[in-house]
C-alpha cells in the first residue's frame, strides 16, 4: 500500500501598508490517490469494485454503476502480537486504476501482482484506537 498523504495549497499575498512582506495562509487540500498491490489470487473484489466504474460491453446505459461505486475503507494496522495499534477511515474512495496482471516476461523474476489505485476525498485517524497494552 501507498502512503496515505494529504498536501495544502499555499496562498500568498501581502498587506495593502507593507510591500516588502509576503503573508501565507492554506488553501485547497489535496488528498493523494492510495494505491494497493496484492499477489493475484481467485479474489475478484478489486476487478468486481473496478467493474463499477466502467464495465465494458455491458451495454448503453449500464456501463457505470454511480450509485454504490464509491465506498468508505477502514485502514487498520496491527502490531507484532496481533493487537490493533492504529486505524485509519478513508472517504468517498473510488478506483481510478486496475491492472489485472503485471507484464508477461518469461525472463523476469517478477512476481505476478494486482494493482488497484483508489481516489478519495479525505481521511482521519480513528482517536478511539488507543495504544494497546502490552501482552503478558
Amino acid at each position: 500500500m501507498s502512503a496515505l498523504k494529504r498536501t495544502t495549497e499555499v496562498i500568498e499575498f501581502r498587506d495593502g501598508g507593507d510591500a516588502s512582506a509576503s503573508r501565507k495562509s492554506p488553501g485547497r487540500t489535496d488528498y493523494e490517490a492510495i494505491t494497493l498491490e496484492r499477489g493475484l489470487t481467485q479474489d475478484r473484489t478489486f476487478e468486481d469494485w473496478a467493474n463499477k466504474v466502467w464495465r465494458l460491453g455491458a451495454g448503453l446505459g449500464s456501463e457505470v454503476a454511480l450509485a454504490d461505486f464509491r465506498k468508505d475503507v477502514y485502514l487498520e494496522f496491527y502490531n507484532e502480537a496481533g493487537q490493533l495499534a492504529l486505524a485509519y477511515k478513508i472517504y468517498r474512495c473510488w478506483p481510478s486504476l486496475y491492472k489485472a496482471l503485471p507484464p508477461l516476461d518469461a525472463n523476469s523474476a517478477d512476481v505476478a501482482i494486482e494493482e488497484l489505485v483508489l481516489e478519495n476525498e479525505g481521511w482521519e485517524r480513528d482517536i478511539s484506537v488507543t495504544e494497546p497494552a502490552e501482552p503478558k
